[in-house]
């Protein structure tokens, strides 16, 4: 008999859970950095520039509660083998599916249409006109999912991931005081005036967005990942989340110690943080956030049609996925370019101030979907017969809800404050 030596085997058993947690890698940590879009950057730039390192300790709940969210879409993908949407169709039936498939679709619009804002306020910033970035960027998204597999896709949404360590960097460069940093992260405070509150809510708001669940969902179904995979694919979806919080962080660091200690604290969008860091922290990081910014957004342009394709084509109950050709899934290729060409578009053609109230109406739209998705969620989480010893625990059940009804209330005020800022303080 040949033995085999202890510290070889556990070599070898090291060396496959790494194969297979690099065959499973993808979903989780692609749909959590989409998250850092082109307003998830602003967001965090305000936050920054306003109230310096004080709101930092949020990021920590915001990441539990995006782990909770992630792992259970994740989690009934590969026990059901089936998308969200068509879950929702097959369990509460057309109608519910069909309404919201239609307020999926004005949010994924107005949210596109922000992400082509984005990389053209990004682009600026080099000197590059939006009648060229605008159209060229679009181009570009389009003929990455039309003619690449889902491979291919997967391993450019990676790369486009790895790119965000350019706020990393800025962090850095920018000096700030990283014990203030600190005690901003362990130490909560929140002021009751309303900006500050709604500060608070802005960044609660702009991490958990309807499309995620939808698009995680789909990504394992089509990925095929399945149960036998489930730990590595919880880690793809931990790794995730806590990386765009990461980077979060070091947003807002930059932003702190730059703008908010020049008491220069007002910035209309994420390319004006850019511009304000260019006198404070140099050009070089002045240009990585910039840089940045319009890598957020090409990632973000082309992740956020390919969510709605996914979700509106699997409600509706026509074939989808990037592996298929153009003729077997038209109305998937169709709504992929169709939001392409609308959200490219109205970027060159409307002016910023037309642009706001559409994407004012994207963010309602998400707001009126996303507490009807966590409840549909979270029911069908814990269906006996649909997940069987992989439905919710008590204790995950008690976080879940938990973290379902403070982004229900949050999602309300938002919603208030935007159309009826009267009735509040």
């Amino acid at each position: 008999m040949v033995m085999v030596p202890v510290n070889s085997a556990r070599l070898k058993h090291w060396r496959n859970s790494i194969i297979i947690f690099l065959s499973v890698l993808g979903p989780g940590i692609i749909t959590a950095n989409v998250d850092n879009d082109a307003g998830g950057i602003f967001t965090y730039s305000v936050a920054g520039a306003r109230y310096g390192y004080s709101l930092l300790w949020t990021l920590i709940p915001i990441t539990v509660a995006l782990i909770v969210v992630q792992e259970m879409v994740a989690r009934m993908g590969m026990v059901t083998g089936k998308g969200l949407a068509d879950l929702i169709r097959e369990e509460y039936g057309f109608r519910t599916t069909f309404i919201l498939m239609i307020l999926l679709l004005i949010a994924n619009w107005g949210n596109t249409i922000s992400e082509f804002a984005g990389l053209a306020s990004g682009m600026s910033i080099f000197h590059v006109s939006r009648f060229f970035s605008v159209p060229f960027g679009a181009f570009l998204v389009w003929i990455l999912v039309v003619r690449g597999t889902s491979r291919i896709v997967e391993k450019v949404f990676l790369v486009a991931c790895f790119f965000y360590v350019s706020y990393i960097i800025s962090g850095f460069a920018a000096h700030p005081d990283w014990k203030e940093a600190a005690l901003g992260t362990i130490k909560p405070t929140l002021g009751f005036d309303t900006s500050s509150l709604y500060m608070v809510i802005g960044l609660v708001g702009t991490t958990i967005a309807p499309w995620m669940q939808f698009y995680l969902q789909a990504s394992v179904v089509e990925k095929g990942i399945k149960l036998k995979h489930y730990v590595q694919a919880r880690w793809d979806v931990i790794i995730g989340c806590i990386i765009v919080d990461v980077v979060a962080f070091f947003i807002i660091v930059a932003c702190a110690a730059t703008i908010h200690e020049s008491g220069h604290q007002q910035i209309r969008d994420a390319a004006d943080a850019a511009l304000a860091l260019k006198p404070l922290a140099g050009n070089a990081a002045a240009a990585l956030f910039a840089f940045g910014l319009v890598n957020a957004s090409l990632f973000a342009a082309s992740i956020l049609p390919l969510a709605t394709a996914y979700t509106v084509c699997e409600g509706l109950g026509f074939e989808a996925g990037i592996n298929k050709r153009l003729h077997e899934a038209p109305a998937f290729y169709s709504l992929y370019t169709g939001l392409i060409i609308l959200g490219g578009l109205a970027v060159l053609i409307l002016s910023e101030s037309r642009q706001v109230p559409i994407m004012l109406l994207s963010q309602v739209a998400n707001g009126v979907l996303l507490p009807f998705i966590l409840i549909f969620m979270l029911r069908l989480c814990n269906r006996k017969d649909l997940m069987g010893a992989y439905r919710n625990t008590r204790t995950f059940n008690i976080i879940a809800w938990t973290t379902c009804i403070v982004i229900i209330i949050l999602t309300l005020l938002l919603a208030i404050r935007a159309f009826l800022p009267q009735y509040l303080p």
